[in-house]
Protein backbone atom coordinates (compact mmCIF):
# COMPACT_ATOMS: atom_id res chain seq x y z
CA UNK A 1 0.00 0.00 0.00
CA UNK A 2 1.53 3.69 -0.79
CA UNK A 3 1.64 6.15 2.15
CA UNK A 4 -1.19 8.99 2.22
CA UNK A 5 1.69 11.72 1.40
CA UNK A 6 4.55 11.16 -1.02
CA UNK A 7 8.69 11.59 -0.16
CA UNK A 8 8.35 9.35 2.52
CA UNK A 9 7.52 11.57 4.91
CA UNK A 10 6.37 9.63 8.16
CA UNK A 11 3.50 9.62 10.12
CA UNK A 12 3.38 10.23 13.67
CA UNK A 13 3.24 7.39 16.34
CA UNK A 14 2.64 8.80 19.93
CA UNK A 15 3.67 6.72 22.89
CA UNK A 16 2.50 7.92 25.80
CA UNK A 17 4.23 5.02 28.76
CA UNK A 18 6.70 2.66 28.06
CA UNK A 19 5.07 -0.16 28.75
CA UNK A 20 1.95 0.46 25.76
CA UNK A 21 4.62 0.81 22.85
CA UNK A 22 2.53 0.23 18.87
CA UNK A 23 3.61 -3.69 18.93
CA UNK A 24 0.93 -5.27 16.93
CA UNK A 25 0.68 -1.47 14.68
CA UNK A 26 4.27 -0.83 14.74
CA UNK A 27 4.72 -4.32 13.06
CA UNK A 28 1.63 -4.05 10.40
CA UNK A 29 3.17 -0.41 9.59
CA UNK A 30 6.55 -2.04 8.61
CA UNK A 31 5.08 -4.86 6.68
CA UNK A 32 3.20 -2.43 4.69
CA UNK A 33 6.57 -0.35 4.06
CA UNK A 34 4.63 2.89 5.27
CA UNK A 35 6.69 5.32 7.47
CA UNK A 36 6.01 5.66 10.85
CA UNK A 37 8.18 7.84 13.76
CA UNK A 38 7.78 7.17 17.00
CA UNK A 39 7.27 10.01 19.60
CA UNK A 40 7.80 9.42 23.42
CA UNK A 41 5.63 12.00 25.08
CA UNK A 42 6.79 10.28 28.69
CA UNK A 43 10.56 12.02 27.61
CA UNK A 44 9.62 13.66 24.93
CA UNK A 45 7.61 17.15 23.80
CA UNK A 46 4.21 16.78 21.60
CA UNK A 47 5.41 17.23 18.01
CA UNK A 48 4.54 19.63 15.63
CA UNK A 49 2.13 18.19 13.26
CA UNK A 50 4.24 19.62 10.00
CA UNK A 51 3.62 17.67 7.20
CA UNK A 52 2.83 14.00 8.56
CA UNK A 53 0.70 12.06 6.51
CA UNK A 54 -1.14 10.38 9.92
CA UNK A 55 -1.36 10.51 13.58
CA UNK A 56 -1.63 7.65 15.95
CA UNK A 57 -2.25 8.01 19.49
CA UNK A 58 -1.89 4.85 21.78
CA UNK A 59 -3.06 3.85 25.38
CA UNK A 60 -1.81 5.15 28.46
CA UNK A 61 -2.27 4.91 32.27
CA UNK A 62 -3.32 8.65 32.53
CA UNK A 63 -7.07 9.93 32.07
CA UNK A 64 -7.41 11.91 28.53
CA UNK A 65 -9.74 14.54 30.63
CA UNK A 66 -6.48 15.19 33.12
CA UNK A 67 -5.03 18.49 33.47
CA UNK A 68 -1.65 16.69 34.13
CA UNK A 69 0.53 15.63 32.83
CA UNK A 70 0.57 19.25 30.45
CA UNK A 71 1.06 17.22 27.54
CA UNK A 72 -2.17 15.53 27.65
CA UNK A 73 -3.98 19.01 26.46
CA UNK A 74 -1.18 19.85 24.09
CA UNK A 75 -1.56 16.30 22.52
CA UNK A 76 -5.54 16.97 21.98
CA UNK A 77 -4.39 19.96 20.48
CA UNK A 78 -2.36 18.34 17.44
CA UNK A 79 -5.35 16.00 17.67
CA UNK A 80 -7.33 18.72 16.71
CA UNK A 81 -5.09 20.20 14.05
CA UNK A 82 -4.23 17.05 12.19
CA UNK A 83 -8.09 17.03 12.43
CA UNK A 84 -8.75 20.67 10.88
CA UNK A 85 -5.90 19.72 8.40
CA UNK A 86 -6.87 16.57 7.18
CA UNK A 87 -4.41 14.02 8.44
CA UNK A 88 -5.75 11.32 9.04
CA UNK A 89 -6.03 10.24 13.08
CA UNK A 90 -6.29 6.42 14.69
CA UNK A 91 -6.75 6.69 18.72
CA UNK A 92 -6.39 3.54 20.26
CA UNK A 93 -7.77 3.38 24.04
CA UNK A 94 -6.82 6.48 25.84
CA UNK A 95 -6.21 7.87 21.96
CA UNK A 96 -9.63 6.94 20.87
CA UNK A 97 -10.88 9.21 23.96
CA UNK A 98 -8.02 12.27 23.13
CA UNK A 99 -9.54 11.76 19.82
CA UNK A 100 -13.33 12.17 20.95
CA UNK A 101 -12.38 15.20 22.89
CA UNK A 102 -11.09 16.53 20.14
CA UNK A 103 -13.78 16.29 18.03
CA UNK A 104 -15.64 17.47 20.86
CA UNK A 105 -17.08 14.14 22.70
CA UNK A 106 -16.55 13.80 26.42
CA UNK A 107 -15.22 11.43 28.47
CA UNK A 108 -16.78 9.46 31.62
CA UNK A 109 -16.40 6.53 34.19
CA UNK A 110 -16.52 3.37 32.45
CA UNK A 111 -19.55 1.04 33.96
CA UNK A 112 -18.93 -1.21 34.28
CA UNK A 113 -14.20 -0.98 33.77
CA UNK A 114 -13.54 -3.20 31.06
CA UNK A 115 -10.83 -5.00 31.81
CA UNK A 116 -9.78 -8.83 30.08
CA UNK A 117 -10.37 -10.43 26.71
CA UNK A 118 -14.31 -8.65 25.90
CA UNK A 119 -16.23 -9.26 23.27
CA UNK A 120 -16.20 -6.08 20.98
CA UNK A 121 -20.67 -6.20 18.97
CA UNK A 122 -19.44 -4.56 16.17
CA UNK A 123 -22.22 -2.59 13.76
CA UNK A 124 -19.96 -2.55 11.19
CA UNK A 125 -17.85 -5.50 10.18
CA UNK A 126 -15.82 -4.56 7.35
CA UNK A 127 -14.27 -1.69 9.76
CA UNK A 128 -14.59 -3.64 13.26
CA UNK A 129 -14.05 -7.28 12.85
CA UNK A 130 -16.37 -8.88 15.49
CA UNK A 131 -14.59 -10.67 18.22
CA UNK A 132 -12.64 -10.70 21.21
CA UNK A 133 -10.22 -7.66 21.68
CA UNK A 134 -8.42 -6.42 24.82
CA UNK A 135 -9.79 -3.74 26.69
CA UNK A 136 -7.92 -2.25 29.44
CA UNK A 137 -9.94 0.99 30.94
CA UNK A 138 -11.52 2.64 33.60
CA UNK A 139 -12.84 5.20 31.29
CA UNK A 140 -14.72 5.53 28.35
CA UNK A 141 -15.87 8.22 25.45
CA UNK A 142 -19.05 9.78 24.39
CA UNK A 143 -19.85 9.80 20.44
CA UNK A 144 -18.76 12.80 18.84
CA UNK A 145 -20.89 14.95 17.11
CA UNK A 146 -21.38 13.57 13.37
CA UNK A 147 -19.06 10.32 14.23
CA UNK A 148 -20.73 7.17 13.26
CA UNK A 149 -20.91 4.35 16.03
CA UNK A 150 -18.94 1.57 14.60
CA UNK A 151 -19.03 -1.53 17.83
CA UNK A 152 -19.83 -1.15 21.29
CA UNK A 153 -19.21 -3.02 24.66
CA UNK A 154 -20.63 -3.14 27.95
CA UNK A 155 -19.24 -0.20 28.82
CA UNK A 156 -20.29 1.91 25.75
CA UNK A 157 -19.07 3.05 22.55
CA UNK A 158 -16.31 1.11 22.09
CA UNK A 159 -15.05 2.34 17.82
CA UNK A 160 -16.61 5.32 16.09
CA UNK A 161 -15.74 6.68 12.44
CA UNK A 162 -15.73 10.84 11.60
CA UNK A 163 -14.25 11.31 8.13
CA UNK A 164 -11.25 9.64 7.51
CA UNK A 165 -10.19 9.94 11.69
CA UNK A 166 -11.05 6.23 13.63
CA UNK A 167 -11.13 6.03 17.48
CA UNK A 168 -11.20 2.66 19.17
CA UNK A 169 -11.95 2.16 23.45
CA UNK A 170 -9.90 -1.43 22.63
CA UNK A 171 -6.55 -2.40 22.02
CA UNK A 172 -5.84 -3.92 18.67
CA UNK A 173 -2.12 -3.28 18.78
CA UNK A 174 -1.35 -5.08 22.59
CA UNK A 175 -0.33 -8.76 22.60
CA UNK A 176 -1.03 -11.52 25.54
CA UNK A 177 2.52 -10.52 27.32
CA UNK A 178 1.58 -6.75 26.69
CA UNK A 179 -1.89 -7.14 28.93
CA UNK A 180 -0.50 -9.79 31.03
CA UNK A 181 2.33 -7.11 31.94
CA UNK A 182 -0.50 -4.14 32.63
CA UNK A 183 -2.55 -7.16 34.78
CA UNK A 184 0.28 -7.99 36.49
CA UNK A 185 0.87 -3.77 37.31
CA UNK A 186 -2.61 -4.22 38.77
CA UNK A 187 -2.65 -6.97 40.46
CA UNK A 188 -4.41 -5.65 43.77
CA UNK A 189 -7.20 -4.14 41.92
CA UNK A 190 -10.14 -6.05 42.19
CA UNK A 191 -11.12 -5.42 38.54
CA UNK A 192 -8.11 -7.47 37.62
CA UNK A 193 -7.94 -10.79 37.25
CA UNK A 194 -4.51 -11.96 36.78
CA UNK A 195 -4.93 -15.47 36.05
CA UNK A 196 -8.40 -15.20 33.18
CA UNK A 197 -5.87 -12.26 31.41
CA UNK A 198 -3.27 -15.04 30.94
CA UNK A 199 -5.49 -17.98 30.03
CA UNK A 200 -7.83 -15.57 27.55
CA UNK A 201 -4.68 -14.30 26.00
CA UNK A 202 -3.79 -17.34 24.94
CA UNK A 203 -6.67 -18.85 24.21
CA UNK A 204 -7.78 -15.31 21.85
CA UNK A 205 -4.18 -13.77 21.23
CA UNK A 206 -3.73 -15.07 17.86
CA UNK A 207 -6.99 -14.28 16.45
CA UNK A 208 -7.16 -11.07 17.76
CA UNK A 209 -3.94 -10.55 15.83
CA UNK A 210 -5.39 -11.95 12.76
CA UNK A 211 -8.20 -8.97 13.00
CA UNK A 212 -5.92 -6.29 14.20
CA UNK A 213 -4.41 -6.43 10.77
CA UNK A 214 -7.75 -6.37 9.15
CA UNK A 215 -8.64 -3.36 11.27
CA UNK A 216 -5.31 -1.53 10.18
CA UNK A 217 -5.89 -2.72 6.17
CA UNK A 218 -9.79 -1.15 6.36
CA UNK A 219 -8.01 1.87 8.47
CA UNK A 220 -5.39 2.92 5.77
CA UNK A 221 -8.21 2.21 2.85
CA UNK A 222 -10.29 4.91 4.83
CA UNK A 223 -7.17 6.59 5.56
CA UNK A 224 -5.37 6.82 2.03
CA UNK A 225 -5.34 8.55 -1.57
CA UNK A 226 -8.81 9.36 -2.08
CA UNK A 227 -10.16 7.39 0.67
CA UNK A 228 -11.28 4.54 -0.67
CA UNK A 229 -13.84 2.80 1.39
CA UNK A 230 -13.77 -1.06 -0.21
CA UNK A 231 -14.95 -3.64 2.28
CA UNK A 232 -11.33 -5.64 3.22
CA UNK A 233 -11.61 -9.17 4.16
CA UNK A 234 -11.19 -9.89 8.06
CA UNK A 235 -10.39 -13.20 9.72
CA UNK A 236 -12.19 -14.78 12.54
CA UNK A 237 -11.41 -15.68 15.98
Amino acid sequence: MTAPTADGIPGLVLQHDPDAPPALLGEWLDRRGIAWRRVELWRQPVPELGRAPFVVALGSEHSAAASEPEWIAEEIELLRRAVRLGAPVLGLCFGGQALALALGGEIHPARPAEIGWDEIASLDRDAIPPGRWVNFHYESFTLPPGATLLARSAAGPAAFRLGRHLGLQFHPEATPAIADSWGAERSGDPDVDVDRLAADGERYGAGAARRAAALFDRWWALAGPGGDVAPTAADGR
